[in-house]
Formats: structure tokens, C-alpha cells, sequence
């Protein structure tokens, strides 16, 4: 398939482009992970995890978006 026939059978919007495309070296850009660890005190861990169960989603993941949301508000 030539780029133009590729372009097309995006902008149609009718076929799925997915097994077009080499998923095997996509990098995404500022997506390097570096574990830290972080102690908590039991009654931030036992809010984090009802709110984190009300809301259906893991502790980590919670936490996770609380610090960006902070974090793009000093940016």
C-alpha cells in the first residue's frame, strides 16, 4: 500500500488502519517509567483507596492522576 491509499483509507474513516501500521517501535515520548516509593500514613492509604474504589479504578492510578493534575497546575 502507497501513502496515498494509506492517507484515504484514514480520512474514509470506514476501514480499520491498526493492521497497516508496525506497532513494534512505537515509542511514546515522555512515557519512560522510574519507580519511586513513597510512604504514606494508614489514613492517606485507607482515603486513597476508597476513593480509588468508588471511582473503580487501583490505588497507583489514582495517584497517579492527582500528582499530573497538581503538577500541570505549577507548570
Amino acid at each position: 500500500m502507497n501513502a496515498s491509499e494509506f492517507d484515504k483509507k484514514f480520512d474514509d474513516g470506514i476501514e480499520d488502519i491498526m493492521d497497516d501500521l508496525d506497532m513494534s517501535s512505537v515509542i511514546r515520548p515522555n512515557r519512560r517509567h522510574k519507580r519511586v516509593n513513597v510512604d504514606f500514613p494508614v489514613w492517606m492509604v485507607e482515603s486513597l483507596d476508597r476513593e480509588a474504589a468508588r471511582l473503580g479504578v487501583t490505588r497507583q492510578s489514582i495517584i497517579k492522576v492527582w500528582i499530573a493534575e497538581r503538577l500541570e497546575r505549577v507548570s
